[in-house]
């Protein structure tokens, strides 16, 4: 299966916009790199391809694939068939005909999809009427149907048993036509792929997003439309009211308009269709609805995330009014527009077609194991999270609507512990009191090495005024003296020069300092004559110094611990 949704790790900056918007749990995988980086990248096999994502990426780390380059290479050596989701009226208002007309240049026949959701709402009240009772949930969204298979299967027993309107399309075009060309279909949706390839129906997905970059790529121009009003000349029946499917309660609006009794719920948009969703799983059967109209991009397809659409939702929503409107001017009806009236395009669906045709089948996959408070509560641990206060803090900031989601995300291997703001921010805040700790007796030691260096300073200075007085005095001993005065005042620049605390730079400086004046030290010793009265105060000196080299050593020592 073609990988829908994909990630560039260097432009990936950790932020979590991609989880915090992702309504699959198991999706999204992040991990921490060598250079300090958190990463996200996409499990295909638990993605969705809603493409949510995809549109809230600030950073372009997210893209998606689809067939547009196999597809322009292919149409040029056979011919195949378009089919056009009504969405492309609104993606492109004033150039869908003639995108159209670019493919029927191309060697393409041209079907509406409008015509296909016509059919899938007659097959939809078929099955209502015939389904005693059995509340459905509605499947032209793949992406809601690729989440009921993944993540709520018990729900795959209300999933509408119906194909969505391009699959209608689709099988009217194979079976009731005898059409065998390989079938392209122009998109808003990047999720398209995965029931294209479940069904095996569909060759390829052209989403309107990748064609338009394919057309300015190369410097294909598209002239506007020379026709404003919504009548096109496709191959067969152009659909009527089914072309505002695209738009929320699409579905909704085209039953009511044949039964209004009929008691449907909507819900769309990531942050709201998926926990209703959830929520409809845990429902007894008499609190659901006949009908739950469900789509997974906030104001339905026509903003769909392989779109790119610039036009606002106050001008979609009025195109899909003029289609409506221009739709309901076409449709047929035995008795008027009154209630009860037939409409004429169904009688023919009801003589000419079977609902068994148009009917879908789902995979039926095993969710992921439940994870126990027991099993979170070495991962809590590993976030620093050791108060249920702290279990609660559901910041968001790492993408999960809970701390809980979160550790769940950690155990099964998709996040990690360094990725909780919190959880950094307290490693932080001790990380920096143990620098601080650090620096003050890093500091400490430091006065000390001076204060005793000092004190050194002081006994140099006394051996240098005693040894004028000592009996047979050599110029090799006032070397020794001269040498041991600049070491220590070495010694004393680099405690001095220490203003942060002694590094271990400093350290093994000192160290080396204190071994030439060791060595100093035990010359000058063997050179004087330790009997001589002056000579004792000297080897008092020198003894003198000795301790005090002893004690900067033990003082140095500290900084390694």
């Amino acid at each position: 299966m073609m990988e829908l949704i994909k990630v560039n790790p260097d432009k990936c900056v950790g932020c979590n916009a991609c989880v915090r918007v992702c309504p699959a749990p198991e999706a999204n995988i992040t991990k921490q790199l060598e250079d300090g980086r958190f990463v996200t990248t996409v499990d295909s096999s638990k993605c969705i391809a809603c493409g949510e994502c995809v549109k809230n990426c600030m950073h372009g780390a997210r893209d998606y694939n689809d067939d547009t380059e196999e597809v322009m290479e292919n149409i040029r050596t056979e011919q195949h068939i378009v089919i056009a989701a009504p969405a492309i009226k609104t993606v492109f208002p004033d150039k869908w005909k003639s995108i159209l007309n670019w493919f029927k240049r191309n060697n393409c026949l041209v079907y509406d999809v409008s015509f296909g959701a016509d059919i899938c709402t007659w097959a939809h009240l078929r099955t209502i009427q015939n389904g005693v009772g059995k509340k459905l949930i509605s499947q032209p969204c793949a992406a809601i149907v690729k989440y009921i298979e993944t993540y709520q299967p018990v729900l795959l027993n209300n999933l509408a048993p119906i194909h969505s309107p391009m699959l209608c399309a689709v099988t009217y075009i194979k079976k009731y036509l005898r059409k065998r060309h390989k079938i392209i279909a122009l998109s808003p949706c990047v999720a398209k792929k995965n029931e294209f390839t479940e069904t095996g129906l569909v060759d390829y997905n052209v989403t309107f997003k990748k064609l338009l970059e394919y057309f300015m790529n190369n410097n294909i121009n598209i002239e506007r439309d020379s026709s404003s009003d919504f009548k096109y000349d496709f191959e067969l029946f152009q659909g009527q009211v089914g072309g505002v499917y695209p738009r929320p309660g699409g579905l909704r609006d085209n039953l009511w308009l044949h039964d209004p009794d009929i008691n449907i719920t909507t819900s769309e948009g990531v942050h709201k269709v998926y926990p209703e969703l959830d929520m409809y799983a845990k429902l007894s059967e008499n609190l659901k609805p006949e009908v739950f109209d469900v789509l997974s991009c906030d104001f339905g397809c026509n903003v769909g995330a392989g779109t790119g659409t610039t036009q606002t939702i106050f001008e979609i929503m009025a195109t899909m009014r003029d289609v409506e409107k221009e739709a309901k001017s076409r449709r047929k009806t035995s008795g008027g527009f009154f209630r009860g009236a037939e409409d004429k395009l169904f009688k023919k669906f009801d003589e000419e077609l079977s609902v068994d045709d148009f009917v879908r089948t789902y995979i039926h996959t095993k969710p992921a194991k439940a994870v126990t408070s027991a099993e979170l509560e070495p991962i809590f641990k590993s976030m620093g999270k050791d108060t249920t206060e702290k279990k609660n803090y559901d910041c968001h900031a790492c993408g999960y609507r809970s701390c809980r989601e979160m550790a769940v995300a950690i155990y099964r291997g998709l996040n990690v512990p360094e990725n909780c703001i919190v959880h950094a921010k307290a490693r932080m805040a001790e990380d920096n009191k143990i620098i601080q700790q650090r620096h003050d007796f890093l500091s400490q030691v430091t006065n000390n090495c001076l204060e005793i260096s000092n004190k050194l300073k002081s006994e140099a200075d006394r051996i240098s005024d005693n040894i004028k007085n000592v009996d047979g005095i050599s110029k090799t001993n006032e070397d020794f003296v001269s040498q041991l005065n600049d070491l220590i005042s070495a010694l004393i620049t680099v405690c001095e020069s220490s203003e942060d605390g002694i590094s271990q730079g400093d350290v093994g400086q000192i160290i080396e300092i204190l071994k030439s004046i060791k060595d100093v030290f035990s010359k000058f010793s063997k050179n004087i004559d330790m009997t001589n009265s002056n000579n004792e105060e000297v080897s008092t000196n020198v003894t003198e110094i000795n301790t005090l080299i002893i004690s900067i050593n033990d003082e140095l020592s500290k900084v390694n611990k």
